[in-house]
C-alpha cells in the first residue's frame, strides 16, 4: 500500500469527522468545508473512496435495493492513517495557483491599465470571499465543541489571509505605481 495523497486524507478525515458517506455526500462535505482552500474535482471523490477501500483504510457497504448507493466507513487503520497524517507537521511543498499573481508577473508586457482592472477585480473577489468566511464564521454552532476550535481556527486563517488579499488589491488599485512594501 502506497502513502495517501492529500486528497485521500480530506476523504478521510470528512468520513472520520460525519460518519459513513457516499461520494455524492463527500462532494457536499468537501463544497461546504474545504473547496476554498483544497479544492477536489467531484470525479475524484468517487475514485479516491474506492482505492482507499483497497488499502483497508475504508470500508465499503453496497445497498442491496433502490439505488445501490455505496456507502463508505473508515475503518481502524483509516483512523490510525489520519492520526499519523495529522501528527506529521511537514508535508509537500505548498503550491500556489493564482492566475492573478501569473497575470501580475507579466503585468510589463500588457497595457498599465490592465494591472487596475485586475485589481479592481481581485479586490471585489477577496471581499466576496471575504464576507463568505465571516458568515460561516458566524453561522458555527458553539455547542459542537468537538469541532468549534478547529473550525474557528481555518476560518480565521481564511479570513485573514483575504483581508490581505483585499488590501493589497484595492491599493494596488488605487496607487499602481506604489511599489513600497
Amino acid at each position: 500500500m502506497e502513502e495517501p495523497g492529500v486528497q485521500a486524507y480530506v476523504v478521510l478525515g470528512l468520513i472520520a469527522r460525519h460518519g459513513p458517506m457516499t461520494p455524492y455526500e463527500l462532494k457536499a462535505r468537501v463544497e461546504e468545508g474545504v473547496e476554498p482552500f483544497w479544492p477536489i474535482p467531484h470525479a475524484q471523490l468517487y475514485r479516491i473512496p474506492t482505492r482507499l477501500a483497497a488499502d483497508g483504510l475504508l470500508r465499503e457497504e453496497a445497498e442491496e435495493g433502490g439505488r445501490r448507493r455505496r456507502v463508505f466507513h473508515v475503518t481502524d487503520a483509516g483512523r490510525a492513517a489520519l492520526r499519523r497524517w495529522l501528527a506529521d507537521p511537514g508535508g509537500p511543498r505548498i503550491e500556489t495557483r493564482d492566475p492573478a499573481q501569473l497575470k501580475l508577473f507579466f503585468a510589463d508586457l500588457g497595457d498599465p491599465d490592465d494591472v487596475v482592472a485586475l485589481a479592481r477585480e481581485q479586490a471585489a473577489l477577496h471581499r466576496r470571499w471575504l464576507e463568505t468566511y465571516r458568515e460561516r464564521r458566524a453561522r458555527l454552532d458553539p455547542s459542537d465543541e468537538a469541532r468549534l476550535t478547529s473550525r474557528a481556527r481555518i476560518l480565521k486563517l481564511g479570513i485573514l489571509h483575504e483581508r490581505a488579499y483585499v488590501d493589497f488589491w484595492e491599493h494596488l488599485a488605487e496607487h499602481p505605481g506604489d511599489l513600497d512594501l
